[in-house]
């Protein structure tokens, strides 16, 4: 039986060994995240005093536009749990993600993706014996740190990435990262869709939670003992490929979308071309702007979706479980409609282009938010994202193309950290933003972070404005 993929992906994936594929690692992994999210946000809430029915039955009735006193400084509670956990789980892995990554390229490609499940796994037992033993929920704390240590999501997603790419020929590769970031999205989806059901399975007092987090643990660990014993690193293929080298590879969170057909050679060496030693300057100050709008990007992101679980369990919309897990899977589609986006305009428009497309879709999606009164305005708020996830992989796909390939991993790594800090510093900004303004209008980090959204797009069109005075002397950076 062959290996090749069938259909439209025929030729996409190279000939590889079972053993090599690495999306039984993805699913799994990211099915015991999805699982895990909701539960934590549930099992926070219900250690905070309000029980899961209750919500389920406000929403019957005719919520008010605004909380009681007791649901007020629940959502205070959640959010400062939030904020230290915030902390925790974004810092605690700047101390070791570089060095794992330093590990796998110099002994064992493995490691990094090996040892960051293995503090996913720790992590998720944490949840688990909170829920079997009702210890304090300040416990979660040091499960947060544990996992951290062991290089947390970016120790893990840099491994994933690197596997992927290196079975693969370098004109081939970006489908082969697409194929790994659908799979995180559907798999994502999925493990939305159940986690309220799952949520709910038990009844007793101290027992909500224990079957979804108990699956959400069997997911982990399926993922770590696969990795461990069953997953194989592959071959590379780059080093036999005749093209020019690729410009398309990533490293960081999400594979990149550009240089989608394999058999146009002639644009791929016109896009991976680098300007001349005179624009060299010019040259920095278009990835110093890149930056700039990926920062400011992820702070408007970061903003929504720290503050947005807290939004749907409080007045006006009351979710309870399963309507959590729905809301969560709808965040989970963008995967999809931002492929598909890309797929669309790299045909027609320019890197900075589909980067602004998609933070006006956002910043759209965010301000609309802000006013939702009913739960069938929160999905038209969140259609209206559908292109969220095109700003930051097209900006790192425009970052590769300039740099050579031996500085990607350093520059990425900059650009991850420089994310990762930006992520804590915005989650603990916003929970206290929310927290002093809930009682006021409750939308007011959705219009924050709609504004900031729509900055953002300031420095990607100077980027588009010096790389078009670029193309007029040939030195074309982007297609």
């Amino acid at each position: 039986m062959g290996t090749q993929a069938a259909g439209p992906w025929r030729g996409a994936l190279p000939r590889l060994q079972v053993r090599t594929w690495i999306e039984p690692v993805v699913a799994s992994t990211q099915l015991a995240v999805a699982l895990f999210d909701p539960g934590l946000l549930l099992v926070v809430k219900e250690s905070y005093g309000a029980s899961p029915g209750a919500s389920s039955s406000n929403h019957s009735a005719s919520p008010s536009p605004r909380g009681s006193p007791e649901e007020d400084q629940q959502q205070k509670d959640i959010s400062n749990f939030y904020i230290t956990y915030n902390l925790v789980a974004g810092l605690t892995p700047l101390l070791s993600a570089y060095g794992l990554g330093w590990l796998s390229d110099r002994y064992h490609r493995k490691i990094s993706i090996c040892v960051s499940l293995l503090g996913s796994l720790l992590f998720r037992l944490g949840l688990l014996l909170k829920v079997l033993l009702n210890w304090p929920v300040e416990m979660l704390y040091g499960a947060a740190a544990i996992g951290g240590l062991c290089g947390g999501f970016s120790a893990y997603w840099s491994g994933i990435m690197a596997l992927g790419s290196l079975g693969s020929s370098e004109g081939r590769r970006s489908v082969r990262l697409i194929l790994l970031d659908l799979i995180y999205g559907l798999a994502g989806f999925c493990g939305s869709m159940v986690s309220g059901h799952l949520f709910q399975q038990m009844t007793g007092d101290s027992r909500h939670g224990l079957v979804l987090t108990a699956c959400s643990v069997s997911c982990s660990a399926f993922a770590l003992f696969y990795s461990l014993f069953v997953l194989k690193v592959p071959v590379s293929l780059a080093r036999t490929s005749k093209a020019l080298p690729s410009v398309d590879s990533v490293s960081g969170t999400v594979g990149t979308y550009r240089t989608l057909d394999p058999d146009q050679p002639d644009k791929q060496s016109v896009a991976g071309r680098l300007p001349s030693p005179s624009k060299a300057k010019p040259q920095k100050t278009v990835i110093v702007l890149l930056f700039v709008g990926a920062i400011i990007y992820d702070l408007a992101v970061v903003g929504t979706v720290d503050v947005m679980p807290l939004f749907v369990l409080r007045a006006p919309l009351h979710w309870n479980q399963v309507q959590l897990g729905y809301g969560m899977a709808a965040g989970y589609t963008i995967f999809i409609t931002s492929f598909l986006g890309v797929l669309v305009f790299s045909r027609c428009f320019r890197d900075t282009t589909m980067i602004m497309i998609g933070m006006v879709s956002f910043g759209s999606g965010a301000l609309l938010l802000a006013f939702v009164k009913e739960t069938y305005m929160f999905y038209i708020a969140r259609a209206v994202m559908l292109f969220a996830l095109i700003p930051i992989t097209t900006i790192r796909s425009a970052i590769s193309k300039l740099i050579k390939g031996s500085s990607y991993g350093k520059v990425f790594v900059i650009l991850q950290l420089s994310l990762a800090l930006t992520s804590v510093v915005t989650s603990t900004v916003f929970n206290q933003i929310y927290q002093h303004t809930m009682e006021k209008f409750v939308g007011t980090c959705f219009v924050l972070s709609s504004v900031l959204s729509f900055i953002a797009i300031l420095p990607i069109g100077i980027v588009a404005y010096i790389q078009a005075s670029w193309s007029q002397y040939g030195d074309i950076i982007e297609q």
